[in-house]
């Protein structure tokens, strides 16, 4: 049973959604406002489902302080913002999946499922499970979920693991855009793609190049190897 976070200034939609939640079987816990959201002394979430127009924070600023406390939550924004810069403020603020209001129940419920059950996958494509990759100096440790340099661990979050382990499983090969997003998020996704390039950004800057991921313009990502 997931605990699942709701921080929703509507109090319709947030009762609505906690409700409904509970009604599949999660423990769920509505917030108001974001400040309340981030008291320490609670128990962490597994999934928030975070209201970017929240009354007292930025929900980009609540996004970066709940992803700084709670490092292994899976955070999905709610935004009524048409403004594509918002969404991509609060991808790199640490969220994992947005959508847009109004959002339909049934979608909401399926992504929140998807992400759920993918959640701690050791491999997003079942390849290599339990054992580990090797980059050049970096090694990508598929059971443990963690990637280290020089013995030093870079802390990427969890959607940054899973795409990075998916293309290390195939470095030197493109990796389409569908395949990536089938395999990391949701082999139903329906959403924009957006969160794919924000990740991929946000996972260059943490390899710091070593090794490159090069744009396939029209088709997709590829992870190099080492000795290219």
């Amino acid at each position: 049973m997931a605990q699942l976070w709701v921080v929703e200034d509507d109090e319709t939609i947030r009762g609505v959604l906690a409700s409904r939640l509970e009604a599949e079987g999660h423990r769920t816990r509505a917030f108001a406002d974001g400040g309340s959201s981030l008291d320490r002394s609670l128990p962490g979430p597994d999934l928030v489902l975070l209201d970017l127009g929240l009354p007292d924070l930025e929900g980009a600023e609540v996004c970066r302080r709940l992803r700084l406390a709670h490092p292994d939550a899976i955070i999905v924004v709610l935004t009524a913002r048409a403004d594509e810069m918002d969404v991509v403020v609060a991808l790199e603020a640490g969220a994992d999946d947005y959508l847009i209001k109004p959002v339909r129940y049934t979608e909401l419920a399926a992504r929140v499922r998807a992400h759920l059950r993918r959640a701690g996958a050791p491999a997003p494509d079942g390849s290599a499970r339990g054992g580990r990759l090797a980059l050049g100096d970096l090694v990508v440790d598929l059971a443990a979920r963690t990637v280290t340099r020089d013995d030093v661990e870079l802390g990427l979050r969890a959607k940054e693991f899973d795409l990075l382990a998916r293309l290390a499983a195939e470095a030197g090969v493109v990796v389409s855009r569908e395949a990536l997003m089938s395999d990391v998020w949701d082999e139903h996704w329906s959403g924009s793609t957006k969160t794919l390039d924000v990740h991929i950004a946000a996972l260059r800057r943490k390899l710091g190049g070593r090794p490159a991921i090069a744009t396939v313009r029209g088709h997709g990502y590829r992870l190099e190897r080492p000795e290219a």
